[in-house]
Parts: C-alpha cells; sequence; structure tokens
C-alpha cells in the first residue's frame, strides 16, 4: 500500500515539474526587445490640431520577438514632465497593435491635450513613447519624443447639460440648486439669470463631482473659477462648448412693448429664476376706427461687455395672430427673436384684459418648454 502511495506522489510530482518547465519555456517566447529607435514625428515637431478632421502619424524602429513572431505595439503619451509609470493616454499602433505606425487622428490628439491640462487653443507640449509586447511582458521603449500642439478651439468632450453655481449666483454654493442651463444648439447653452459679487463655475450636473468649466474674458477653460465684482446685474449667459467660447450680456431692461402707441408700455422687474413679472399692470386696447387694437411683444435691452446698449425684440412665432381664449394652445405664447417692425410678428391680449389689470410674466428659464409669457387678467 506504502508503495501504491509513493507511487502516486511521484507521478504527480513528475506531472509538475514537467509541467511547471513547460510553463517557463512558453513564458520565454513572450519575450521582446524595446523599440530603439522612434523615426517621426520629429523631436518637438509642432502640430496644430486643426481641422479636427485633419491626423499625425507616428513611426519607430522594429522591435523582435525571441521566438521571432509578431510583435504588438502600444503608443503610450504623457505629460512633458512625465515618465510614462501612469501615462495619461495608450493607444494601439494601426492593424490593431501589428504596424509599426501610428495614425491618430487630431480628434484623438485634442483628447490627449486635455488630458495633459492644455486648455482649448492653447498650446503645449506632450512626451510620447512605444511600448512592445506579446500581449505580456511589456517592454517601453529606449527613446520617447516631445510633439507641441495647440488645441482646436472646441473642447473635445461636451457635456450633456450645464448648471451654473458658485457665491455669485442665485444657488448660491449650493451644488443642488444650481442654475439650469438650456441648450439651444449642439454644443450651445443659454441662461438668464443675475451675477453678484463673489465667484462662479459651471457644472456638467448638479450632483456628485462633475466636471467644471470657467471663463477668462470670451474663452472657456477646463476647471477654475470667474470672480464677479460689483452690483448685481442680470446677464444673458451664452456658452459654447464648440468653440470653446463663452459670451455674458448685461440684460438692462424687458419692457411690454404696444404695437398701436408704437412703444414700450412698462417695463418688468426682473425676479429670479430667469424670469420678470409685473402685477396688476394697467391695460388698455388703442381704439382704431376698425375696433380695439390688442397687439404687444417685448423689447429686451442689452449692454455688451465695452458698454454698448441693442435692442431685440421677442415676439410670436406667426406674423398675425387672433386673440387668444380658454382652448389657445400653450405654444400661442412662446417667445422667439423677430425683427423690430411696429404690428409684426406680435401677440395679442385677450379680450378680457381691456380696461383691466393683469399679471405678467416672462419666463426664461431652462426648465421651462420654450422661452415663454403668461398673462393673467384680474
Amino acid at each position: 500500500m506504502k508503495n501504491i502511495t509513493y507511487c502516486l506522489m511521484a507521478g504527480i510530482i513528475t506531472i509538475l515539474m514537467v509541467t511547471g518547465c513547460k510553463k517557463d519555456k512558453t513564458l520565454q517566447h513572450t519575450q521582446v526587445s524595446a523599440v530603439n529607435n522612434l523615426f517621426a514625428p520629429a523631436n518637438n515637431k509642432f502640430i496644430q490640431l486643426e481641422p479636427v478632421t485633419g491626423s499625425a502619424t507616428f513611426e519607430w524602429a522594429e522591435a523582435h520577438a525571441e521566438d521571432n513572431g509578431l510583435v504588438l505595439y502600444e503608443v503610450a503619451f504623457d505629460k512633458e514632465s512625465g515618465d510614462f509609470s501612469k501615462p495619461i493616454y495608450t493607444i494601439p499602433s494601426d492593424a490593431n497593435g501589428l504596424y509599426n505606425k501610428l495614425t491618430i487622428s487630431y480628434k484623438d490628439l485634442n483628447k490627449v491635450a486635455d488630458l495633459a491640462g492644455i486648455q482649448p487653443q492653447a498650446t503645449g507640449k506632450l512626451k510620447w513613447t512605444v511600448m512592445s509586447s506579446k500581449g505580456i511582458n511589456v517592454v517601453k521603449a529606449t527613446a520617447s519624443s516631445i510633439i507641441e500642439v495647440q488645441r482646436a478651439a472646441g473642447f473635445t468632450d461636451i457635456p450633456a447639460d450645464l448648471y451654473l453655481t458658485g457665491s455669485a449666483t442665485e444657488g448660491g454654493e449650493d451644488l443642488s440648486k444650481a442654475v439650469h442651463f438650456k441648450q439651444t444648439a449642439a454644443g450651445v447653452f443659454e441662461a438668464w439669470t443675475s451675477l453678484k459679487a463673489g465667484t462662479y463655475h459651471f457644472a456638467e450636473r448638479n450632483t456628485g463631482t462633475p466636471a467644471t468649466y470657467s471663463i477668462d474674458g470670451a474663452k472657456l477653460l477646463k476647471d477654475g473659477s470667474t470672480t464677479v465684482t460689483g452690483a448685481t446685474k442680470v446677464e444673458r449667459i451664452v456658452v459654447d462648448f464648440t468653440s470653446a467660447s463663452a459670451t455674458i450680456t448685461e440684460v438692462t431692461e424687458v419692457g411690454l412693448w404696444f404695437a398701436a402707441d408704437n412703444k414700450v408700455w412698462f417695463p418688468l422687474p426682473y425676479k429670479a429664476g430667469g424670469k420678470w413679472e409685473i402685477d396688476n399692470a394697467s391695460i388698455v386696447f388703442h381704439q382704431e376706427s376698425w375696433g380695439r387694437d390688442e397687439r404687444y411683444k417685448f423689447r429686451f435691452t442689452f449692454k455688451d461687455a465695452a458698454g454698448n446698449s441693442s435692442t431685440q425684440f421677442y415676439g410670436s412665432k406667426n406674423s398675425d395672430n387672433s386673440r387668444p381664449d380658454a382652448n389657445t394652445a400653450k405654444s400661442f405664447w412662446y417667445m422667439v427673436p423677430v425683427n423690430d417692425a411696429q404690428y409684426d410678428f406680435c401677440f395679442k391680449f385677450t379680450g378680457a384684459a381691456d380696461n383691466h389689470n393683469a399679471d405678467i410674466v416672462v419666463d426664461f428659464s431652462a426648465d421651462a418648454a420654450a422661452y415663454t409669457h403668461s398673462v393673467t387678467v384680474k
């Protein structure tokens, strides 16, 4: 019995030794040499990453496998001061890692530059090298090189949503109360709000730890904050991630403009949350030979950063309208930019408003279905 046991143990040990030897032999065949020369781009080559449809080519000397088989390549990027112990970005070479060449789009290089902290439209340096392997036992090249890139204007990763937060904002520093932007086009966001002395920044969401952005002059930057000084002002803020730009324009007045009188009847005070409101406004239609004229729209007055004033009318999407009633669709009150013609694209008051008072609200908040207004007759 003991002999049988000894034989079994000896057999198991023999199998393990053979398996171990085979494993070691197999591992030896995964050894590859390091890439010893980087051909292109030339060291310190300048690359302007526009248009985003462009591309750059990276080339290097071949590495060799101990079994004379195929070698896989991966290009690693790092900050200029990095050592590739934790590269900021890696990508297989062409043909899924088989070629000693990489064709990378400017769009992807923009992403790499962003990860390195290079802002849109700014210039900065990236370090690159090549990793060779057979899937394991990765070997870093003996050389590395520098490229200098100038980023394109827009951001590569555009948030799906945008919020305004900080001590200068209506919601304060409580992220959950941040001012919501309305997306007006792909990558473009707009908010109508007030700013007071303090600081603010933009956030991609109002929970957790979102990516943030700030403004430096007319440039939109990743991270940071913007400082506000002076008195509280109502502002129209437009943030464009496609051009990495931002525009802030003061809204000095929103007035109800009565067509028949060809003038603003009264201004609507700004309340909060992108809303202007006047209570108990006197409404008296204009007497014409054919009847009572009730047409109106709204005139916004702006002041830009240089102090120049301008006006923009907001009215109906229809060039002419009937008086609204209880069955009128909500879209009747939607407001869009219109021309300054005296009678075109005007709204009409309900007949019940004539010689009565009304509460009038202009709602340009992001959470409204569209920029709109309401008239509540007293």
